[in-house]
């Protein structure tokens, strides 16, 4: 085969620094559009961003030319820097150390976009933890409770 193709699609998941409620309705919808541009920055394709006051869902499609570690560096790092321009309020906005970051098949986009369209109604029963750990347990994931949460 002489052509190189790929379709990766990621759900990307992560919270704010000790999941602090720092992402409100003043800021919600920028930074949404500011973290698809910066996916798109590294032609990583967004299909959906989206989270509540205390984390982001991005679903995306990677590039084959930037690894996860790198494009979550750079998502993480820019969007930190921009939101504390945004108000003294914003000024100690950190996101957390860690992230998880899970495949998904690309027929079943619609379901997720569906999932990260409806935060809002979901989080009214369901705190990010137990939201994050219900992540962990679909996909299989081994993990230390003690090193997840900051």
């Amino acid at each position: 085969m002489s052509q190189s193709l790929a379709k990766v699609c990621t759900h990307i998941v992560f919270s704010t620094k000790y999941r602090q409620p720092l992402i409100d309705e003043k800021i919600e919808n920028e930074l949404h559009r500011y973290l698809g541009g910066i996916c798109n920055k590294f032609e990583c394709i967004p299909i959906k961003v989206g989270g509540y006051v205390d984390h982001i869902h991005i679903l995306c499609v990677m590039s084959r030319k930037i690894s996860i570690m790198k494009l979550l560096e750079e998502i993480k790092k820019n969007s930190s820097r921009w939101i504390k321009t945004k108000g003294k309020e914003y000024e100690g906005f950190y996101w957390q150390d860690g992230y998880g970051i899970f495949s998904v098949n690309p027929s079943e986009l619609d379901i997720v976009v569906k999932y990260i369209s409806n935060q809002k109604l979901h989080h009214e029963n369901k705190n990010f933890q137990d939201e994050y750990r219900g992540f962990l347990r679909k996909y299989n994931m081994e993990y230390d409770e003690r090193y997840v949460w900051d």
